[in-house]
């Protein structure tokens, strides 16, 4: 497998990153999948992990930081734009698309986390794509609302959005912002915060296990008041008749969002759970991810 850093263009941002081609002989252009990080995340943690292991099955990926985050460009550093995020995955359709290594007519996409929502929205509306899959999949504006498991007080992101109106107020005013602290410092902060969802996330993002030095810290502000009015589920009838897989671990609290995106499907779905896994248990965890990418290989292989 050769691994080349790339570099593509989203509604004029630029967007790095890489490029995952199978070294093993091939007969014309190979099938292809878009590859997209979880809130927060970069292409060198989960999503360049799936990258890889899916080019080793004969798929040539692209693994991607979303704008504004990673080694992308765009301003401010941290902004968590659903709309952009989803232009992303389009941008990112149409830089394969280009590649002669690429069958232009079998590209799919693979969303982990945050972007398994943004990939669901981005394939209702882009016809090239001929498959979609996710991984954990969440709409992250239904985390922001409702909470992780669903149960949030909605006095939580009221709360939110106030002190987000108050930094947009501030930056009018030539003040400094702020930014919205993602991790407190902490597993037992983020326990007392998030439960052990946010305990896990923390052992992902904040530990040797799968900190990354570009790996986002915050969001700016007005990350919260464009996830307030976004519906990452709204365009999932759109996908049909392409078909839908969904890898969802049982023990993951997020699944809610993955049954919900199920019963909006009006084509080919499937709903695979791995036993025993958490949502961040199929970021990096061998047991889980091997099985998950078994998974995805046979359903992409099937698809595309």
């Amino acid at each position: 497998m050769a691994t080349t850093t790339v570099g593509f263009d989203s509604a004029g941002i630029p967007l790095a990153a890489h490029l995952h081609t199978p070294d093993t002989p091939a007969s014309g252009p190979r099938p292809a999948l878009v590859v997209g990080h979880p809130g927060t995340g970069v292409k060198e943690q989960t999503a360049g992990t799936y990258a890889r292991l899916m080019a080793e099955r004969g798929f040539v990926t692209l693994a991607f930081d979303a704008a504004y985050q990673g080694e992308s460009g765009g301003l401010p550093r941290g902004l968590e734009d659903p709309a952009q995020r989803v232009e992303d995955f389009k941008a990112a359709v149409s830089f394969l698309a280009t590649r002669e290594e690429v069958d232009a007519e079998r590209i799919g996409l693979l969303g982990i986390c945050a972007s398994g929502g943004y990939s669901l929205a981005a394939t209702g509306g882009d016809h090239r794509v001929k498959a979609v899959a996710t991984v954990s999949g969440v709409d992250v504006a239904r985390q922001f609302r409702y909470g992780a498991d669903g149960t949030q007080d909605p006095a939580v992101f009221r709360h939110l959005l106030e002190l987000a109106a108050q930094a947009r107020s501030a930056a009018a005013r030539g003040e400094d912002p702020g930014a919205m602290a993602v991790f407190p410092e902490t597993a037992a902060e983020a326990g007392a915060l998030g439960g052990q969802h946010g305990v896990e996330g923390f052992e992902y993002y904040r530990t040797p296990r799968g900190e990354h030095e570009r790996s986002a810290k915050f969001l700016a502000w007005p990350s919260v008041d464009k996830l307030a009015s976004f519906d990452a589920f709204h365009a999932v009838p759109l996908i049909a008749p392409r078909p839908l897989l969904q890898v969802v671990g049982t023990r993951a609290v997020t699944s809610w969002m993955a049954v919900e995106v199920h019963q909006r499907a009006a084509g080919p779905m499937e709903l695979h759970w791995i036993e025993g896994a958490s949502h961040v248990d199929l970021y990096d965890k061998k047991e889980y991810i091997d099985s998950a990418v078994e998974k995805l290989a046979a359903y992409f292989g099937a698809a595309l």
